[in-house]
């Protein structure tokens, strides 16, 4: 038998090997201890199952994971036994594994974050109502035998936390009387086609049972909780350091990624600045900024405003061959999901990438809270404005997170298609946002009616990255220690020129989601890797070539993408 048949004969007998042992922890480990991600992922096995916070369950997923970890480890990586995407796939398995155990045995959540509980139950329930995969009845009886399931999971939630930060206890605190809502008025809304009578009675029993246990859990975590909730959401340098390293492949020292941070925000500061003199020569950047935020839509408007992006934003793609579109379905533009309103804006929610059924996909916008008052209405709405609706559709949609899911069934493994890096999903999306200007989207007959709306479109641009500029340097300064939470909401005001009430959900946001620099960092790895790729090919490179080869990727780390683009382990930064 020649070298080369043997070579390839133990190169096949590894991946074997790799893909049963990953096989084996997705099924036993990932959606075994995570059900509501197995609905998500389209896996309805785990339909009628809920995540189960006792602490026997904690360990015993700590436990399935250090054996999971010894078995990836233990297959054979090096260079001639694996081919390169099987590589990877390794790679990321073992990083994912490290990344949940981090989480569950030194971040801990479960000991920390009274939201986690309370919308666990509310993410179990919306991912049965929001796909109709199945019949009314046969997701009605999942959903109930969930919702059977919800009051222990928040009875061990007075069991697990133990003196969280306050500003965790507060969010759950603000979120709950949404979620309540959403169960009483939504959720039986989602099921009232249902047919069957024992079952409709039994859903009536098991939802209200719900509804009593997390009023009551807010009654507990007002009255008791929030007074002993003195602890610190900051998981410092190290585990940070680590977290950047499991997640994102990621390895560059703090204060390098600082520098970084900080050199493109000031960068970007200056950009604005500029635009906003040739708009305005006898203003202050500020008073432009404040011009900018005041023309928006109406609240009733902006669902609307967002649809009427879709066709432009299509046929300039298109027209000057930025990526292929592989469908012509658009996304359906909704309010978020109640339970997701305190800490997010807009979003794409996708079907999972094993879903048949029910493949709509949700563009998810925050309306105003009825609850604001008029002037917090406007400053609210100020993050809307005529430029970052174009950015945030850029982002969300056309070609930012919609066109990545429509790649992801030409993703090459099952590792591709259900793991993936934030700067690699989120550093696309906001890298697009800049690309699509620079191409010459938002020029006058180009999604700009005129000059001056151009320019103010190249301003809403560069304030959504300024807003991830600001991410990037207050999560390390959080985390770290060097930033209190007031002062986030300073710095995303002063420095990521944020309205106080974007700036405040940001803060919020950043004391639970450390490592939320993967927006820029990840635009930056990108624009790093077009440079290099169009240095190596030349003349004959193609920018829509880029972008396909890159979507057909799945969402790994970027320096898995580069060794895929370039065949070299070159330092992605």
């Amino acid at each position: 038998m020649s070298s080369s048949v043997t070579v390839h004969a133990a190169k096949e007998n590894w991946k074997q090997q790799f893909e049963k042992v990953s096989d084996e922890y997705f099924d036993q480990v990932y959606f075994h201890y995570s059900p509501s991600s197995g609905t998500q992922t389209g896996y309805h096995q785990y339909d009628a199952q809920l995540e189960d916070y006792s602490r026997k369950n904690i360990d015993a997923e700590i436990a399935a994971l250090k054996v999971f970890e010894k078995r990836v480890s233990a297959i054979h990586s090096d260079s001639t036994a694996l081919d390169l995407t099987t590589r990877g796939d390794w790679e990321m398995v073992l990083s994912n594994i490290r990344s949940e155990l981090l989480t569950m045995e030194t971040i801990r959540p479960w000991e920390k974050n009274a939201d986690e509980y309370s919308s666990t139950c509310a993410n179990g329930a919306f991912v049965l109502m929001e796909r109709k995969n199945a019949s009314p009845d046969e997701r009605l009886r999942s959903l109930v035998t969930r919702e059977k399931q919800m009051p222990a999971v928040l009875a061990e939630a007075r069991v697990n936390l133990k003196n969280p930060p306050r500003v965790f206890t507060e969010i759950a605190i603000e979120q709950l009387p949404d979620i309540v809502s959403f169960f009483q008025h939504d959720v039986p809304l989602a099921f009232a086609d249902a047919q069957d009578p024992v079952l409709k009675a039994e859903f009536a029993e098991t939802n209200a049972a719900v509804i009593s246990a997390l009023n009551s859990y807010l009654g507990w975590l007002k009255t008791d909780l929030l007074a002993k909730s003195n602890g610190d959401f900051r998981i410092g340098a190290e585990t940070f350091a680590k977290k950047l390293q499991y997640d994102e492949m990621v390895d560059l020292p703090l204060d390098k990624l600082l520098e970084i941070g900080w050199a493109d925000l000031r960068k970007n500061q200056a950009h604005f600045n500029q635009v906003a003199k040739e708009l305005e020569p006898l203003k202050e950047p500020s008073a432009v900024l404040e011009e900018l935020g005041a023309n928006h839509p109406a609240p009733d408007q902006l669902l609307n405003a967002f649809r009427a992006t879709f066709d432009g934003l299509v046929s300039f793609i298109r027209l000057h061959h930025i990526v292929t579109i592989p469908s012509d379905v658009r996304p359906i533009v909704e309010e978020t999901p109640p339970f997701m309103r305190a800490t997010t804006q807009a979003s794409m929610d996708t079907p999972g990438p094993f879903e048949t059924h029910a493949t709509e996909a949700y563009f998810n916008v925050t309306l105003p809270d009825p609850s604001m008052t008029p002037a917090q209405v406007e400053g609210y709405m100020h993050s809307f404005n005529v430029g970052t609706v174009i950015s945030t559709a850029v982002h969300e949609a056309y070609p930012g997170h919609y066109i990545q899911f429509l790649w992801l069934p030409q993703a090459p493994s099952r590792v591709r298609k259900l793991l993936g890096a934030n700067t690699d999903v989120e550093g696309w999306a906001h890298y697009t946002e800049q690309m699509m200007l620079d191409e010459g989207y938002g020029q006058p007959g180009a999604g700009a009616k005129d000059e001056r709306e151009s320019k103010f479109l190249r301003l809403g641009q560069l304030q959504d990255a300024l807003l991830r500029n600001a991410r990037f340097i207050a999560g390390i300064e959080m985390h770290t220690g060097k930033m209190s939470f007031d002062d986030a909401i300073a710095f995303f005001q002063k420095e990521g020129y944020q309205s106080k009430e974007t700036a405040t959900v940001e803060a919020k946001r950043g004391a639970g989601d450390p490592t939320y620099l993967y927006y820029t960092l990840g635009k930056l790895e990108i624009m790093k890797l077009r440079e290099d790729v169009k240095k190596k090919q030349g003349a004959a490179f193609s920018l829509e070539q880029f972008h396909n080869d890159f979507l057909r990727q799945g969402f790994p780390p970027i320096k898995i993408v580069r060794e895929a683009l370039l065949g070299d382990d070159s330092p992605a930064l």
